[in-house]
C-alpha cells in the first residue's frame, strides 16, 4: 500500500513531466520546474506539522515500520507533497485554480478512508484535512501559480526562503533533538547572532525580486543582473549567510554535525554554483558580469561597496531634520548615492526620497536603502531596518517625532549644506 501512494504521485510527475518537456520551450520548462520545487517544498515542509499534530490529537495514525520518523511515514509525507506540490504545477495553467484544488481535495477525501491498515483515521479526522488543505495544498498551489506567472515575486522570495530554512536548518536541528546547554544569556546572545547573520541572505533574496524581478531558485533567476544590496559587498551573500547560520548554531547547540552544513554551502557555492551560475550569467550578461566579478569578491565581504549605478537621494533642503540627515550621508562619503534638493524633482515629493532604476523607496525605507551606500556596518544596518515590520515601526515612531510627511517644491540649496 506504501508503494502504491508513491508509485501512483511520481508517475503522474514523470508524464506530465514529460508532456511540459515536449510542449514547452527552455524558460516555459525552466518556470515548470521552478513552480514543481517550490510547491512540493512548501507542501512537504507544512504536512510534517500537520501528521505529527494528527498524531497528537487523533485525527489519524499509522501502522507502518521503515522509513518512519515521530510515528510518521516519510514516503507518504512525500507521495502527498508530490500530489500537492508538483503535479499542480504540472497541470496546464488553462485548468482553473479553484478547479484544480476541489479535485486534489475530492481525491484525497476519497483515498484517505482506503488507507487502512497503514492509515487509520479517528472520528474527527476532516478537521485534519480541512488545516492541511489550509496550510499545504493552497499556499502550494498559490506559490505554483504565481512562479508559472511571473508574478508575486517578492511573496515567492520570502516562501522559498521560508522552505530554504525548514528543510536544511529547522528540520536537522529537530531530528538531532538538540537544545542549548548554555546559560540563558549566552544562549541569547547567540540567539540575537543568529538572527543577525540571517539578514544579509534575507536582503540579499529581497534585491533579486525587488531590483532583478527574480529568485534565487536558479530555475526561476532574476531578469537583470542585480549588483546593488548585498551584492555590492560580496557575490554569495546567500552562501555567505548559510555559513555563518550553521556556524552558529554549531556553537550555540553545541553540535559539531552541524558545521557539515556549513561545509556543504561552502563546496556547493565554490563549485557547482561557481561553475554553473556563473556560466549562466556569463552568457546572459557578458562583460557586466565580468566586471562585476572583477570588482566584488565571492566570500570575504568589501567594507565600503563597490560602486552600483548611481541612486539618488532627495531631501528636502527647508526642514531642519532632513538637511541633517543629508549633512550625516555628505560626511560619510556614500558610494554610487547622490544627494539632491527635493524641490528639484518633477513630483511633488511628500517624504525623503530614494531612486535607483526601478526602485523607488520614502521615508524609512528610503534611508534603510541610502545606507547600503556608505559601509558593510551601516548597510547591515539598513537591511535589518527595511525588514518588513520594523521598517513600519521606525516609520510610525519618526512620524510620532516630527518627521511626518510634508510637502517640497520650493527651491533651495544643496540638502548637505549647513
Amino acid at each position: 500500500m506504501r508503494a502504491v501512494a508513491l508509485a501512483v504521485p511520481v508517475a503522474a510527475v514523470v508524464v506530465l513531466g514529460s508532456v511540459c518537456r515536449v510542449a514547452g520551450d527552455t524558460d516555459a520548462r525552466g518556470r515548470r520546474l521552478a513552480a514543481a520545487i517550490v510547491g512540493t517544498a512548501w507542501a512537504g515542509l507544512a504536512l510534517l506539522p500537520v501528521n505529527l499534530l494528527a498524531l497528537r490529537t487523533g485525527w489519524w495514525s499509522f501502522a507502518a515500520d521503515g522509513a518512519v520518523w515521530s510515528g510518521v511515514p516519510l514516503d507518504l509525507v512525500l507521495a502527498w507533497a508530490l500530489l500537492w506540490g508538483a503535479v499542480p504545477a504540472l497541470v496546464p495553467r488553462r485548468v482553473p485554480a479553484v478547479a484544480l484544488a476541489a479535485v486534489l481535495v475530492w481525491v484525497d477525501l476519497a483515498v484517505m478512508p482506503l488507507g487502512a491498515p497503514v492509515v487509520t483515521l479517528g472520528d474527527d479526522w476532516l478537521a485534519g484535512e480541512a488545516l492541511a488543505v489550509a496550510v499545504a495544498l493552497v499556499p502550494a498551489l498559490a506559490l505554483a501559480r504565481w512562479t508559472l506567472a511571473g508574478r508575486r515575486t517578492e511573496l515567492r522570495g520570502w516562501a522559498q526562503a521560508v522552505c530554504a530554512a525548514g528543510l536544511f536548518l529547522g528540520l536537522p536541528v529537530t531530528v538531532l533533538g538538540v537544545a542549548s546547554p548554555w546559560p540563558a544569556p549566552v544562549t541569547g546572545g547567540l540567539v540575537q547572532l543568529l538572527a543577525l547573520a540571517c539578514v544579509p541572505g534575507i536582503a540579499a533574496m529581497r534585491e533579486l525580486a525587488r531590483v532583478g524581478r527574480g529568485t534565487p531558485l536558479p530555475y526561476d533567476p532574476p531578469s537583470r543582473l542585480v549588483v546593488s544590496g548585498p551584492y555590492a559587498y560580496v557575490r554569495n551573500p546567500m552562501q555567505v549567510t548559510v555559513v555563518l547560520v550553521f556556524v552558529v548554531l554549531a556553537v550555540l547547540l553545541v553540535e559539531p554535525w552541524l558545521l557539515g552544513g556549513a561545509a556543504s554551502a561552502v563546496v556547493y557555492g565554490a563549485g557547482l554554483a561557481a561553475w554553473h551560475e556563473g556560466e549562466q550569467l556569463r552568457a546572459s550578461y557578458g562583460d557586466a558580469w565580468l566586471r562585476y566579478r572583477a570588482a566584488v569578491p565571492a566570500w570575504v565581504p568589501l567594507v565600503r561597496p563597490a560602486a552600483p549605478a548611481t541612486a539618488v537621494l532627495y531631501v528636502a533642503a527647508d526642514c531642519g531634520q532632513c538637511t541633517g540627515v543629508g549633512r550625516w550621508f555628505t560626511a560619510r562619503r556614500p558610494v554610487g548615492l547622490e544627494l539632491r534638493p527635493a524641490a528639484e524633482h518633477a513630483e511633488v515629493l511628500w517624504r525623503i526620497t530614494y531612486e535607483a532604476g526601478d526602485v523607488r523607496e520614502e521615508g524609512v525605507a528610503a534611508l534603510a536603502r541610502a545606507l547600503g551606500h556608505v559601509n558593510l556596518g551601516w548597510a547591515l544596518v539598513g537591511w535589518t531596518l527595511d525588514l518588513p515590520g520594523l521598517r513600519h515601526f521606525a516609520q510610525l515612531g519618526a512620524d510620532a517625532f516630527g518627521a511626518g510627511p510634508r510637502p517640497s517644491r520650493r527651491a533651495c540649496s544643496a540638502p548637505g549644506a549647513p
